[in-house]
């Protein structure tokens, strides 16, 4: 029994679904996501409640049981609120600027790294150490900020490169161990 694609989605007012076979549109405030589902996955909605069933109990169908459910809870928090993810850049002359919609990073390298925001993708940079992601398919702010974080990913021994905010660098001694 699958407790998280048995879950029932409420929609929220302000967000509008439309079901149409195996294709789901949700369209909210922020913007419009579309999605395909699974033919094994079958949508229902009553009231302004989604409920996900499968056809069977073959692995694979529970397993995108749970799965289908939560991308289209995502969906809706998505069109709704939007997702953003915090990126910190350390190292003594490393710092970011916003050109346009893009980003130019000073990295250490002898040369500037410019990165090209993808389409639904906006930045923030409210100072020179600080890169919000902003977007609102949470899969495609998760990958561009990844991708981001693999420009320069981050050191163990100095400590400089792109982390995630929440993220925590175990730190390792140098050569001679002091």
């Amino acid at each position: 029994m699958s407790r998280i694609g048995n879950k029932p989605i409420s929609v929220p007012d302000g967000v509008e679904i439309k079901i149409d076979g195996s294709k789901i549109t949700v369209k909210g405030p922020q913007g419009t996501l579309e999605r395909e589902i699974h033919k094994n996955i079958s949508l229902e909605m009553k009231e302004n409640v989604i409920t996900v069933t499968r056809k069977d109990d073959e692995p694979e169908n529970r397993s995108l049981h749970g799965l289908t459910r939560t991308l289209i809870n995502n969906m809706i928090i998505g069109v709704k609120e939007g997702f953003s993810k915090e990126l910190q850049v350390n190292g003594v002359g490393y710092r970011v600027q916003k050109e346009g919609n893009n980003l130019k990073m000073a990295l250490g390298f002898s040369h500037p790294v410019l990165f090209d925001a993808p389409e639904g993708i906006t930045f923030d940079v409210p100072n020179a150490n600080t890169i919000i992601v902003k977007g609102i398919n949470k899969e495609l702010v998760g990958q561009t900020a990844a991708v981001i974080r693999t420009k320069r990913p981050p050191e163990v021994y100095g400590g400089k490169g792109i982390k995630y905010a929440d993220e925590v660098i175990r730190r390792k001694e140098g050569k001679t161990g002091k």
